[in-house]
């Protein structure tokens, strides 16, 4: 899997001078204390490391430009300059790391740059994309096999782990992984020896491992597909990329590059550059590499005006932004789905990237989605629910919750959807007042039910609507709600499992 480029070069022109001040305690670290120490352990004194530090270049001001496995990108932001700073802090250590952050955003690029700021850089670079193998050959390329394991293994193959000795091996998308092999990986991070699929001979391996993902991996495991010792082990150090929407003058830079890539005459005007930095950007470097290669396509003149970005950012807009829809949170998932394939014509591929999730994911959700019965015959059930999918089921309502802080401060809200794990909310004037555990108070609708909880506001968003978690319910009252949305899931003609 290659690494992303993100581009092959410097910007024109370098940025403002930012006061070293902002960056001394950061930069003092890279030439001082335990990096330097954890570089001469390993007979890689931290001068002999192979790239240059960014302090140097930091307190001249200008624009950083990397080449990491070959592969040139531009750092022109101060946000972005002082999280590569801290990408350099964390290279010098060996715990294993966690790189957070959207689709598109150059999470492998920092991984690959961990490696090669690190001791390891002279040793295997090995990467995976977890997503994209079949879920029966996850264990195998990992681990690796003895001739005879199983059929077709005409011979003996070593797994990524052990190609990958005394070097970094990169788990991309890591929320994806099995959860047998979530056990698995979690005994070899803790420095357990394992066997090849089929072998007899325990491997012990010296590896650093960096994974990266665009879930909410904390919400994966509040949700049990993902395992918390596990979450807690790989992250570590954990880094989030800042999205480029947060950094307008990466955009400008990139997008001035890119431009460039495409022919030497074209440039954007001072109007057309501020429509690139005002957009939101939510396909990230990605994006705007593809809309700059559109936009250069179409241009007629040596001049790009705004009018001519606008214009592309509008279809571009039009065909991947899939707009909110209404309903309970399962519906709002379903339609979104939906759009997606719609916007796509049907491809799986490029709907799972719209969406921001992997093939594997959006084919788990079409099958949780399926409906085995037509819906235009009120005589059959719309299908039967699994053990899994009952307990995610949400029913509609409209009713009034109240929620009280730990201060004592009271909100009445309106609860849109409800679950045995929580509800959907609306009206919620501000998220920041919820934070913690609040109490939530409800009458269980067409009941004298009164159901009270612990619960947590798990997200937000700027229009006042929330999605609430249940963290305490009695037991009594846990099996009144349960009770309820069973009969909720009958009348809306699900069938229960036996």
């Amino acid at each position: 899997m290659a690494i992303k480029r993100l581009c092959n070069g410097l910007p024109s022109s370098p940025l403002k001078p930012f006061p070293p001040y902002r960056f001394a305690g950061c930069y003092a670290i890279f030439g001082f204390g335990p990096a330097r120490n954890q570089a001469r352990q390993h007979g890689a004194g931290f001068g002999s490391l192979r790239r240059p530090s960014l302090g140097d270049a930091l307190e001249a001001g200008a624009a950083v430009g990397r080449e990491i496995h070959g592969t040139k990108f531009i750092v022109a932001s101060g946000a972005m300059q002082r999280f590569m700073l801290l990408v350099e802090r964390v290279a010098g250590h060996t715990e294993t790391v966690l790189i957070t952050g959207e689709t598109g955003s150059g999470k492998e690029l920092i991984a690959g740059s961990i490696h090669e700021y690190s001791y390891r850089h002279g040793k295997p670079w090995i990467d995976i994309n977890c997503a994209a193998l079949p879920e029966h050959l996850v264990e195998s390329e990992l681990f690796g096999y003895e001739k005879g394991a199983f059929s077709g293994a005409d011979s003996s193959k070593p797994g990524l782990f052990e190609l990958a000795d005394k070097g970094t091996l990169f788990l991309d998308e890591i929320g994806e992984l099995p959860p047998h092999i979530q056990v698995k990986l979690l005994r070899v991070l803790d420095g357990a020896a394992y066997y090849r699929l089929g072998g007899h001979r325990k491997i012990t391996v010296d590896v650093r491992i960096v994974a990266a993902t665009n879930q909410d991996l904390e919400a994966a495991v509040r949700e049990g597909r993902f395992r918390k010792d596990l979450f807690h082990r790989l992250s570590q150090f954990q880094l989030r990329v800042p999205p480029l929407r947060e950094r307008p003058e990466d955009v400008a830079a990139l997008a001035g590059h890119f431009l460039r890539l495409k022919s030497e005459d074209l440039r954007f005007n001072a109007e057309a550059m501020s429509a690139l930095q005002s957009y939101s950007w939510p396909g990230n470097v990605r994006e705007l590499r593809n809309v700059v290669a559109k936009v250069a396509m179409a241009a007629s003149g040596p001049e790009i005006s705004a009018q001519n970005v606008r214009a592309e950012l509008s279809a571009e807009k039009q065909s991947v932004e899939i707009p909110l829809p209404a309903g309970d949170l399962q519906d709002m998932e379903r339609q979104m789905v939906m759009k997606a394939l719609e916007n796509t014509g049907g491809h799986r591929a490029k709907a799972a990237e719209q969406l921001g999730i992997s093939r594997r994911t959006l084919t788990r959700k079409l099958s949780e989605y399926k409906i085995t019965a037509p819906t235009s015959d009120p005589s059959q059930a719309l299908g039967t629910l699994s053990l899994k999918q009952k307990k995610f089921f949400r029913a509609r309502v409209e009713m009034p919750v109240v929620l009280r802080d730990s201060r004592g401060q009271e909100t009445r809200v309106k609860a849109v959807n409800l679950s045995v794990g929580g509800m959907g909310l609306e009206g919620l004037p501000d998220p920041r007042r919820s934070e913690g555990l609040v109490d939530v108070s409800f009458v269980l609708p067409t009941t004298q039910t009164q159901i009270e909880a612990k619960a947590q506001i798990v997200w937000a968003d700027l229009d006042g609507r929330a999605g609430a978690t249940f963290v305490v319910i009695e037991p009594a009252m846990y099996k009144e709600l349960q009770q309820w949305t069973n009969e909720r899931m009958k009348e809306e003609g699900w069938e229960l499992p036996l």
